[in-house]
């Protein structure tokens, strides 16, 4: 054939021409322009992120306070999926500290490969533009990925989505209640806290705050709030970066638009942090004598996903790193399953202690007392004294002429010692004109059995019985609790189990429940006194056949209330709408069954974060960092 038209170059050909050309240019302008690319490239990665996954709650408006306050409450069709769900599980963060020791020793090798040789190959350029290729993509590595694992890697874990909210999991079966709870309406669901400081990890008190102006203190309280819920600025910071008692009037700003969304805005307009006392709420009331009131500092927890919402738990101490570890033990619980928690038994109790003649005598008052038509009249006696307190049971026990009857009764919102009281009291005179030979030695006999340790409570329960779980993925275990899930149920076993059994303990199969209880009875306005018995508490947890954490908190005499008592002071009260039971429910016994879910949801926070500081030996370390003052010079 003849000559045909020329055809056009080839991928190859082209190739071939480039690396030709390359071949004109030094060896240093080659490694110029590699560096110069690569550097471009790894600035490129390390600015392309998305925006932060803070949860914006609020759009400033003219920088005053009430731009704080628009709810963002939104109903929702469906319940949202927890993040940690089976089919949506967490990534594996921990990976990338691998791969960033496998890819630093893959660079040293090379140099020490290049080192070994170093005149041939510099002398050859194709080896050399190799070594150069191969050390960019390094560089690129180490420029973009590097700070994930060795400098922010748990704040990365942290930063969860907005819009994974979590609920708690389908897995979790929930106990049959003997008196079903009411159905819980869910106004919000907040995600875990992206701060969560933890006593237990020194390291989270030393991050230096990032994106932070530096004219931070002039500017307004509701700016610096707004910062702070869109994660710009750490919560546990704000000490360190204002002052402390700016400081809390930032955090209280930030507190209320959170508690806006969830319906409860305003909630801590009554929790002083200036003001003094109102003595006026305490005559009659609360304390005699009055010559002044110790203030006692209060903390929020939380949020916590509780039975589908999220709450918020104030808890008044002044022990350190109380409310910090129980704000990282209601993160993790909220990063898994939720809090599902149920009311067994609800009932207060009261047992007068009457004589008779004879043993035999009161033998006949116990019979008597056990036959239903006779139980129907205490009943009816019982509760024409009451417009709330209904007689449950009236179990009698004999001990030679003494007849001790321990009654119960539901209480509505009140705790019930006064209103049980009233009530025994016509009990015992509906007994006399049955038995006129009967007489009130006292009206407790100790068989409450109210303010002291008993085992009688621990089997039969008083006041509120619950029963409360979580379970933990065991990422969330590592990344959150920094322990392992095997090392925790077996420091579980060894401690809160075998150890209390040794000591011959009665109810006291935990690590420390009474810390929380007493932290939220104090806020909450309970009597401090029944922590007694309200933290009767076995903690429990196992490793479920995923690798996960179950933990559950079993308590069967949570005495609370809602009205009546320290509920009625303006602090107290305000801790009390922070959760949302002020006052009487709209069933009678709806906010103080509510507060009982939120005690037992403490508990289970508190004993999740300290045993995993216990499996972890951090303890010590961690009240030694932050719960010693340096010393005045």
């Amino acid at each position: 054939m003849g000559d045909a038209t020329s055809a056009p170059p080839t991928v190859g050909m082209q190739i071939d021409a480039a690396i030709a050309q390359l071949e004109n240019v030094s060896t240093t302008q080659l490694y110029a322009i590699v560096i110069a690319a690569s550097l471009a490239f790894s600035f490129y990665l390390l600015n392309s992120g998305g925006g932060s996954s803070a949860l914006t709650i609020m759009n400033e408006k003219d920088g005053d306070a009430d731009s704080l306050r628009k709810p963002e409450a939104r109903k929702r069709k469906d319940r949202p999926r927890a993040s940690t769900s089976s089919d949506e599980p967490e990534p594996r963060w921990h990976i990338l500290r691998i791969t960033n020791y496998v890819v630093a020793a893959g660079f040293l090798l090379s140099v020490l490969q290049f080192a070994s040789n170093a005149s041939t190959y510099l002398n050859d350029s194709t080896s050399l533009l190799q070594f150069l290729s191969v050390w960019s993509i390094f560089l690129c590595y180490f420029f973009g990925f590097f700070g994930i694992s060795f400098i922010e890697l748990d704040d990365f874990v942290d930063q969860q989505p907005s819009q994974q909210q979590q609920q708690p999991s389908h897995k979790l079966k929930k106990a049959e209640s003997i008196s079903p709870d009411p159905p819980v309406k869910v106004v919000n669901v907040h995600p875990p806290s992206s701060s969560a400081p933890v006593c237990t990890d020194p390291t989270s008190f030393k991050k230096p705050p990032s994106n932070v102006p530096g004219n931070l203190k002039d500017l307004p309280n509701s700016e610096i709030a707004s910062f702070v819920l869109q994660d710009k600025i750490k919560d546990h910071q704000l000490e360190k970066l204002l002052d402390p008692h700016r400081a809390v009037e930032v955090r209280r700003l930030k507190f209320d638009a959170k508690l806006d969304s969830l319906g409860r805005g305003g909630a801590l307009a009554d929790l002083p942090h200036k003001h003094d006392l109102d003595y006026k709420r305490v005559l009659g009331a609360n304390c005699e004598i009055v010559v002044g009131y110790l203030p006692i500092p209060v903390g929020l927890a939380g949020p916590i996903t509780l039975n589908g919402e999220s709450v918020y738990i104030p808890m008044a101490t002044t022990e350190g790193c109380l409310v910090a570890s129980t704000n990282r033990g209601c993160k993790a619980i909220s990063q898994g399953s939720g809090a599902s928690s149920t009311i067994l038994k609800d009932g207060i109790t009261r047992a007068p202690c009457v004589r008779l003649p004879s043993a035999k005598e009161a033998a006949k008052v116990a019979l008597w007392i056990g036959t239903p038509e006779n139980f129907l009249t205490l009943k009816k006696a019982f509760e024409s004294t009451t417009s709330f307190g209904k007689l449950l049971d009236a179990t009698p026990t004999v001990a030679g002429r003494n007849v001790y009857i321990r009654i119960r009764c539901f209480s509505g919102d009140a705790m019930g010692m006064n209103m049980i009281s009233k009530g025994s009291l016509a009990v015992i005179e509906t007994l006399k004109k049955v038995f006129p030979d009967l007489s009130l030695l006292a009206l407790s006999g100790n068989m409450c059995t109210d303010k002291k340790a008993a085992a009688l409570n621990w089997i039969e329960g008083r006041g509120k019985s619950v029963v409360i779980e979580a379970t933990i993925p065991k990422d969330v275990v590592r990344s959150t609790l920094k322990t392992s899930v095997q090392a925790i149920v077996e420091a579980n076993i060894n401690k809160n189990l075998i150890g209390s059994a040794m000591a011959g303990t009665v109810g006291g199969f935990n690590a420390h429940a009474a810390n929380n209880v007493t932290a939220v009875f104090i806020a909450t306005g309970q009597d401090p006194a029944q922590n007694v018995e309200s933290s009767n508490c076995i903690t429990l947890m196992e490793e479920t056949s995923e690798g996960d954490l179950w933990i559950s908190c079993t308590m069967p005499s949570i005495e609370v209330g809602t009205v009546g008592g320290g509920t009625g002071l303006p602090a107290q009260s305000a801790c009390l709408k922070v959760i949302g039971v002020k006052g009487g429910g709209e069933n009678p016994g709806d906010n103080a069954r509510q507060l009982a879910h939120v005690v037992a949801a403490a508990t289970m926070a508190g004993e999740l974060s300290l045993m995993a500081a216990l499996a972890s030996n951090s303890l010590v370390a961690a009240h030694m960092s932050h719960n010693r003052k340096p010393t005045s010079k």
